[in-house]
């Protein structure tokens, strides 16, 4: 049977505010290259979100290819790679030409193509067109063929799929495309796959509000639209590899499962409870896949915690020294200089500390919560004043305070 690897959401080069993750990341992507060989995997499918910016710093780069190259196996074990939201789809597929050699294949717009032919790995591109491509492995006898589904923003649809200004054209639009790629290609003598990076839910499922991730949010969704149908996947796919949303999890198992592999560290609170992973798959022509996900325990854990002492504080933070930690105190005023100063020198991981204000009159609680800190300045001072004064600054004080930040901006 093909054993393939599947991954996701490596966003590399990522930073947690001021704390860089890339010796977490270096040691997870050691990790998940012990699994791969551990497991003897015959192919990875990295689906998107490869690097965390259009612009990723040098050692971010750097770090990719050293570990693709020690996962590709030198060349004897393909890897197939497709962009996502927070990537540069010049930037990702310019070293195709070199990486192929090796077989590493990446992937990003919707109008390339994969050159065709045999490579010295023995690795066989067999077909090829905009969204797809089939491979022979020599050591199974028969073909893999995979449709290539990578972020698509605005421009690229309107581009290379066509003008759409509704949800249902667009989803129309790619589940046509998947669906002629599929009817030429697919049939039951290969194996059939199917990778992308979008937001997938069942059609008439209830989307929840936290779907998707802190550092997801908001994504620009293409056409407006919010979210893409399994159904929409073909009939003929036997596994649909997504990247994306940053939790491992399974969407459906109809038409196939269609899987979250999850990223490989938690990069925002939201994810602090999560157990990264990556998903190992085994599956031959015209059969169900088998799945297995294997937990992934590198990097630093995420948590939030609230105290309301600073002796408590101080001794989770002693017992929890590798991590990285948003903390809410609560105050009865404000978190003063001595203690503020003494929690923050007690770890080298403290990445928010939050005070929330105790409200002796019973009324509504306005004490500042950690998803304030996405609010712009003005709101922020006013939840300040609601929670010192118990009630909201008047327009005058209002207007000082936007004066302000005005003369500090253009300062």
């Amino acid at each position: 049977m093909l054993k393939l690897l599947h991954t996701a959401d490596w966003h590399l080069g990522k930073r947690l505010q001021e704390f860089s993750r890339l010796e977490e990341q270096k040691l997870v992507l050691d990790e998940i290259i012990q699994v791969a060989e551990d497991e003897n995997v015959d192919l990875v499918l990295l689906a998107g979100d490869i690097f965390d910016s259009f612009n990723p710093a040098h050692e971010a780069v750097e770090l990719l290819y050293k570990s693709l190259h020690r996962l590709s196996k030198n060349g004897t074990r393909p890897i197939i790679a497709i962009s996502g939201n927070h990537d540069s789809t010049q930037f990702v597929e310019a070293p195709d030409p070199l990486a192929r050699e090796m077989g590493i294949l990446f992937y990003s717009r919707y109008d390339s193509v994969i050159p065709i032919g045999k490579l010295e790995s023995g690795l066989e591109l067999i077909n090829s067109e905009p969204g797809f491509v089939e491979l022979k492995l020599p050591q199974h006898p028969f073909p893999i063929r995979i449709i290539l589904a990578p972020y698509a923003n605005e421009v690229s649809l309107k581009t290379y799929l066509g003008e759409g200004d509704r949800e249902a054209e667009f989803r129309n639009i790619l589940a046509e495309k998947w669906r002629k790629l599929a009817d030429t290609y697919c049939d039951s003598n290969g194996v059939n796959l199917y990778m992308g990076h979008f937001f997938f839910v069942k059609e008439g499922a209830k989307i929840p509000a936290d779907a998707e991730p802190e550092s997801e949010r908001p994504i620009l969704h293409v056409g407006g639209t919010q979210a893409l149908f399994t159904q929409n996947i073909p009939n003929q796919i036997q596994y649909a590899a997504l990247g994306h949303l940053h939790r491992f999890q399974t969407i459906s198992k109809e038409p196939c499962p269609v899987i979250y592999s999850s990223s490989p560290l938690a990069y925002s609170f939201s994810e602090a409870d999560q157990e990264k992973k990556v998903v190992i798959v085994q599956l031959e022509p015209n059969t169900t896949a088998e799945i297995k996900a294997i937990g992934l325990k590198q990097g630093r854990p995420l948590y939030r915690k609230t105290f309301n002492q600073l002796t408590e504080t101080l001794e989770w933070l002693e017992q929890n020294p590798y991590c990285f930690v948003e903390i809410t105190f609560v105050t009865e005023h404000s978190i003063d200089a001595t203690t503020r100063k003494a929690i923050l020198k007690a770890h080298d991981g403290i990445v928010n500390l939050i005070p929330q204000i105790k409200n002796p009159t019973g009324k509504e609680d306005v004490s500042l919560k950690a998803e304030d800190l996405e609010k712009d300045m003005v709101s922020l001072f006013k939840l300040y004043h609601q929670s010192e004064r118990g009630q909201e600054p008047n327009e005058e004080l209002l207007g000082i305070f936007k004066e302000v930040i005005s003369y500090e901006s253009k300062a």
